[in-house]
């Protein structure tokens, strides 16, 4: 199974040669890829997919196919098959993609189901290949600095965590004939929009028992088929206990994303719209230490989504494959993400 460390040469990649990729899905999240593969001077956009043939205006040049099929039987040569499609397509297509021996970068949530995560992961490694999961939250620095301060033992035993998410999401987003708001094709709001904060949850402190959760839907009756608010308790298996709140329920526009954290030897609380800011730190003989500024959110014109650092995850894909570093997201912390969503929503 591929870890964190594994590293391009044993997965058969080059070290000097630049990285081709081919994205599939052009979307607003799609399109961010394409740009900044164009953008990076070790990379090289080979090819788009989409179904809407429209699109492709948008990148004169670059070979357009409209299904992934059509590429796979007549594109250029890749060697990274980027997912940017809607949520159900994403393990069918991750899947294709590594048996035609494509590394894979795949955009959260990897799956909806776990099985389905299962076979990626299996996928992976039947065919000596990378999987890159799009957990760029990771790099945004406050999220950097409290990996760190645990990592280090700053904090000593957790006593509590607190995730709160607090987001908008009305008829603006949820537009008819969309596959967003839909069971079968969206998945839920933890899976489209608060996994990266589960990943925060699960990639800083670990493994979580003792679920219990309540769920309700206060203003999307006419708008998904899921709820659109939840209060989950959860334990940690390292110890302590912890809540996420989350709701998309929010008014005009998104309030807050925040994790507080009160432990042995002190608490700290990351909060602001999208977790950009320490508000708060106070430990047993520490100091706060300056902090790079967060990028900005996504913007997507009528909603925003969370920090916009792609780049980030794009740069470590490159620098993977051209043996300089080792992966930083994998699958099999994908598919982690994906079982504790599904824990969570087997309570309903």
């Amino acid at each position: 199974m591929f870890s964190a460390s594994t590293s391009a040469t044993e997965s058969g990649a080059a070290a000097s040669s630049v990285v081709r990729f081919v994205i599939c899905g052009v979307g607003h999240i799609g399109r961010r890829h394409a740009t900044l593969v164009a953008r990076n001077p070790a990379a090289r956009l080979v090819a788009l997919i989409d179904t809407n043939p429209a699109l492709q205006v948008e990148f004169p040049g670059v070979p357009f196919f409209t299904s992934l099929d059509e590429y796979l039987g007549n594109g250029p040569a890749a060697d990274v098959l980027t997912v940017a499609t809607p949520n159900y397509l994403h393990a069918e297509q991750a899947i294709r993609g590594l048996r035609h021996a494509l590394h894979v970068v795949v955009e959260k949530p990897m799956a909806l189901r776990r099985t389905d995560a299962e076979a990626i992961v299996q996928a992976a490694q039947h065919t000596n290949r990378l999987v890159f999961g799009v957990m760029q939250n990771r790099y945004s620095p406050p999220a950097a600095w409290l990996k760190q301060v645990y990592d280090e033992g700053h904090l000593g035993q957790i006593y509590l965590v607190q995730i709160n998410c607090f987001w908008n999401r009305d008829a603006r987003y949820y537009r008819p004939g969309s596959w967003h708001g839909t069971r079968a094709h969206d998945g839920g709001t933890l899976f489209t929009q608060f996994s990266h904060f589960v990943d925060l949850l699960y990639w800083v402190f670990g493994d979580v028992t003792n679920l219990a959760a309540r769920f309700r839907d206060f203003n999307h009756h006419d708008l998904t088929e899921f709820e659109d608010s939840g209060l989950i308790t959860f334990d940690l298996v390292r110890g302590g206990s912890g809540t996420l709140q989350y709701s998309t329920s929010v008014w005009d526009r998104n309030f807050e994303s925040s994790i507080t954290v009160v432990a042995e030897h002190g608490s700290l609380r990351i909060a602001g719209q999208y977790m950009d800011q320490v508000e708060y730190c106070h430990i047993r003989n520490y100091q706060l230490p300056e902090l790079a500024r967060t990028n900005p959110a996504n913007d997507y014109g009528t909603y925003q989504g969370s920090a916009a650092n792609h780049v980030h995850l794009i740069e470590n894909v490159i620098d993977t494959l051209q043996l300089r570093t080792v992966a930083t997201t994998n699958a099999q912390e994908g598919l982690k993400v994906v079982e504790i969503i599904e824990r969570i929503y087997s309570l309903k």
